[in-house]
């Protein structure tokens, strides 16, 4: 096995080679991106829309965010493993902030945590930080401001000082830098404003509809795979299409089931008085 990706190897891969990140959300998928050789696994709160069906990640509970992670914990070995916290677990104080990020690394076994917001949320990250739970920040379009930006819209493409304009986007990056945070998602913002922003901090940027010049990428599991039936975002690249796969192997065996072609006779059981005597012998030998 490769050697454990850590927090401060993150940090050393700014301006280096790019950091590879993905979501995932359970067991199988997790080992899966562990073995190929993904830097960070996020068990993101997007598992509101994509596993459990809901059109926003608003309704996430901290009980299930520690479900999750603790699924995908099994799973990886190499991977650093980072987990969302979710909308509620840490806007109303600093201290609910802190306790339900421990309970993300005693419970869901989370080596890190992520939150969205930037001015507003540094002293939540401050106080995160401090207790030596490392914070990774995520501004421009966060999931979580869906009702206040009125839709998953692109930020940052008008200059102003305003929540989701350029200059207030900067701000809100160099307060996640100061306030502690390791790494910063950017995401749904003009591919200039990331550049500006990459260049203007010490710590790695992550970039999800972004652009290329931040220092990572990571993208939600379900659009690379192709596991859904919805339109994937204009920034992803499906790399499978496994849900059309799935679909045709499960009318596949519905088929044969039907037609009684499965189960045939290599799919069955025999009792051991009705067999040769050699496959009697194999079998109980």
């Amino acid at each position: 096995m490769e050697r454990k990706v850590t927090v401060p190897d993150i940090l050393k891969r700014k301006g280096g080679d790019p950091i590879v990140a993905l979501t995932a959300y359970d067991f199988p998928f997790g080992r899966i991106a562990d073995i190929a050789g993904i830097d960070f696994i996020l068990v993101g709160d997007s598992l509101g829309m994509v596993v459990q069906g809901m059109d926003t990640t608003l309704p996430v509970t901290l009980d299930e965010m520690v479900y999750h992670c603790r699924m995908v914990a099994r799973a990886r070995q190499r991977a650093l493993l980072v987990c969302d916290l979710p909308f509620g677990s840490y806007q109303v104080s600093p201290v609910d902030a802190v306790r339900n990020a421990s309970r993300l690394v005693k419970e869901g076994g989370a080596e890190a945590v992520k939150l969205e917001g930037g001015v507003a949320m540094a002293e939540t990250i401050r106080a995160i930080a401090s207790v030596d739970i490392p914070v990774m920040g995520h501004i421009g379009l966060t999931p979580q401001s869906v009702h206040r930006m009125g839709g998953h819209k692109v930020q940052g493409q008008r200059h102003g000082a305003k929540a989701g304009q350029r200059e207030r986007i900067i701000d809100d990056a160099l307060a996640v830098e100061d306030a502690g945070a390791f790494a910063l998602v950017l995401e749904g913002m003009p591919l200039d404003l990331a550049a500006e922003i990459t260049d203007r901090l010490t710590i790695p940027t992550i970039g999800i509809g972004a652009g290329a010049h931040c220092d990572g990428q990571i993208l939600v599991l379900h659009d690379v795979l192709g596991l859904s039936d919805r339109t994937s975002p204009k920034f992803a690249k499906r790399y499978a299409e496994l849900w059309q796969a799935a679909g045709a192997a499960i009318a596949d065996y519905a088929r044969e089931v039907r037609n009684h072609t499965f189960p045939n006779d290599s799919h069955s059981f025999h009792s051991l008085t009705s067999v040769p005597r050699e496959e009697k012998a194999a079998a109980e030998g």
